[in-house]
């Protein structure tokens, strides 16, 4: 008996030892690769800048900075593409942000603007147009399974330039966003064609001087945009070609007595902003009056966040939360008789 008791022991302490050799090899394994991986790409682009030096053309044999997840795993490829895997600095960590990113095509062009713009900290909404290929569609999907806080949009639109889709794209990932328990504190919306031009924490500290205020440039409707309110358009979808066309149509006066303004499709908006054009029906009512007219995503955000007493609405807005909130505690049930 003692002699199997001690034999039980040992083969114990040999299969705990056995695991703790394996998973300590596995993981020097993966920091070999990263090492591997980080002087290959330092290595090629030390021999560009000193062939540039002296005045030498030089021809890579090949990219010299990675992009393409390939057969690597998650790991190697987010060493190899150079991701920032940990929040820079205390201000930022305080701030994350939330992005909208709207794409269809050139995988490329959109990886390169994802690592740009990615952060640990942040949360990033991707919406691929759903006439999109399949091949297209499944390289992001596989690129955004590496990343916790990046996911595809909940519903994809067949986008149409100029038409309501693309503005419904954008309040598809907004409302993804808001569900999400990255506290957030400004939602910014990107295409697949974009490039930032400052860096995460300097985008942070120009939002946090704006202090809780939406950034959503516009003006009153010039001359050349009064049409794409006033009449009509409808949104032609089909594999070949989808396009706008304006119609004779006049369009109804815009609701709650609203001054339509127009402006860029591409904003900063807070939280609270953004719970706003999801549930109050000012919102709600624009939105709906907005999806027969070219290009809404150009005065929609500016339109609501010029409404004047847009404050007042939005303390009524948390009021009605509140009372939703106390609403169970308050309703009476009877047994049936």
């Amino acid at each position: 008996m003692m002699v199997s008791w001690k034999h039980y022991l040992f083969t114990v302490s040999l299969i705990i030892a056995l695991i703790f050799v394996f998973v300590y090899n596995h993981k020097l394994w993966e920091e070999k690769h990263f090492l591997r991986a980080s002087l290959s790409n330092a290595s090629a682009l030390t021999e560009v800048c000193h062939q540039i030096f002296k005045g030498r053309v030089f021809y890579p044999t090949g990219n010299a900075l990675k992009t393409t997840l390939s057969d690597s795993t998650c790991y190697e490829y987010m060493a190899q593409s150079h991701y920032i895997t940990e929040t820079l600095s205390e201000e930022e960590a305080g701030f994350p942000l939330a992005y909208t990113v709207t794409i269809h095509k050139d995988f490329d062009t959109f990886e390169r603007l994802f690592r740009a713009i990615y952060m640990p900290q942040n949360v990033y909404c991707v919406h691929v147009d759903e006439k999109a290929t399949d091949t297209f569609k499944n390289a992001v999907k596989q690129l955004l399974s590496c990343f916790p806080n990046a996911f595809l949009a909940s519903k994809m639109e067949p986008v149409v330039y100029g038409g309501i889709s693309r503005l419904q794209a954008d309040l598809n990932c907004l409302k993804d966003l808001g569900a999400s328990e990255v506290p957030w504190k400004y939602a910014i919306n990107t295409c697949g064609q974009d490039f930032p031009l400052k860096t995460n924490k300097e985008i942070v500290q120009y939002l946090k001087g704006f202090k809780g205020k939406n950034i959503t440039p516009g003006v009153l409707p010039p001359a050349h945009a009064i049409g794409r309110t006033k009449y009509v358009h409808r949104e032609l979808l089909n594999k070949k070609n989808s396009y706008m066309l304006k119609t004779t149509q006049l369009k109804t006066p815009p609701p709650h007595n609203m001054t339509i303004y127009f402006g860029t499709a591409y904003v900063a908006l807070t939280r609270e902003f953004a719970n706003f054009v999801l549930q109050d029906q000012h919102a709600l009512d624009l939105l709906s009056w907005s999806k027969d007219t070219y290009s809404p995503d150009e005065h929609f955000w500016v339109t609501l966040n010029r409404i004047p007493d847009l404050t007042y609405l939005f303390m009524r807005g948390r009021e009605k939360q509140r009372h939703r909130q106390r609403e169970p505690e308050n309703c009476s049930f009877q047994m049936p008789g």
